[in-house]
């Protein structure tokens, strides 16, 4: 597994060792299109797939082995991928995390100024151009997040905090605001001055659409109205975390689109998949859905 790359449900621990890639239990490969790909691949799937453009790593601020970011440095220049890295203002060891309360308290006061020029730090220490997504999916409303659901203001006064502080420790860093893509997420932009590219979360899951909403939804469906809220910003726009799942028909339909629409959404410059499986429940009783390729088709 790659250090740094499991995202949200384990400790420091499990982050320190040597780089151990699994080979593949399934061959890998890319949907069709042109839209450049990158994979968050944390079991290694994608280890040995030619045409990976972007490596994603998730990292926690608190209660991580930085020294690690080394090794994953190599693993993704080795395959001459660019770096997109996701930190998350939290620790991954549920039982220790701040209320959102705390988190915001501290970091208007300076508490987590030392916190945030390590890891940032340790990023510009890497030597090469990397982009940074700091607390992501701001206008998420599941609870997830301790940093999603704040006052707008807050939000935008801790991420130009954080954004500040890594442009001096990483000087080649450029830098993603990434929410969900709701209605309201122009609320949290936090200037174009702070901003390099706009990242945005797609995910389908087929059987839940169906009980839920009526229909399974396209990829059309869910990112095209998504994709018109980040135009507004004049940015790069990337699908910073896409995953789908259902039953065969679903999956072709959607393994069809996600890179083969660049005519229809071009300033879409990347398409980042999600290959783990879920880490916080979907509602109405659906789990945490297996976005896994190959594995992710449902019955």
């Amino acid at each position: 597994m790659l250090p740094l790359m499991h995202k949200k449900t384990i400790g420091a621990g499990a982050l320190i060792g040597a780089m151990m890639i699994a080979a593949p239990v399934m061959p890998q490969s890319l949907p069709p299109g042109d839209i450049p790909f990158g994979v968050f691949d944390p079991s290694g799937d994608f280890s040995d797939v030619t045409g990976i453009a972007i490596e994603h790593l998730f990292l926690p601020w608190e209660d991580v082995f930085l020294p690690s970011l080394a090794e994953a440095e190599t693993y993704s220049k080795d395959r001459g991928r660019s770096l997109l890295v996701t930190i998350e203002p939290w620790t991954w060891t549920r039982d220790e995390r701040n209320s959102p309360a705390v988190l915001q308290a501290g970091i208007a006061a300076g508490v987590y100024d030392e916190t945030m020029t390590t890891v940032c730090s340790s990023l510009g220490s890497l030597g090469r151009p990397l982009t940074i997504r700091w607390a992501q999916e701001m206008d998420d409303e599941s609870g997830q997040f301790i940093w999603a659901g704040w006052a707008p203001q807050t939000y935008v006064d801790a991420y130009q905090k954080m954004i500040d502080i890594c442009r001096v420790s990483a000087p080649n860093a450029s830098f993603m605001w990434s929410p969900l893509g709701f209605e309201d997420m122009a609320d949290y932009y936090p200037g174009d001055d702070y901003v390099d590219v706009v990242g945005l979360s797609v995910f389908s899951l087929g059987p839940w659409e169906k009980q839920v909403l009526g229909e399974e939804q396209s990829f059309d469906d869910i990112f095209a109205p998504r994709y018109a809220r980040a135009q507004e910003f004049g940015k790069p726009i990337m699908i910073a975390e896409l995953g789908f799942t259902g039953d065969e028909e679903h999956m072709a339909l959607w393994e069809a689109d996600v890179r083969s629409k660049s005519a229809q959404y071009p300033e879409l410059d990347a398409v980042i998949y999600f290959n783990q499986r879920e880490v916080y429940p979907w509602p109405n009783g659906f789990g945490l859905p297996d976005w896994r390729r190959p594995q992710n088709v449902t019955n």
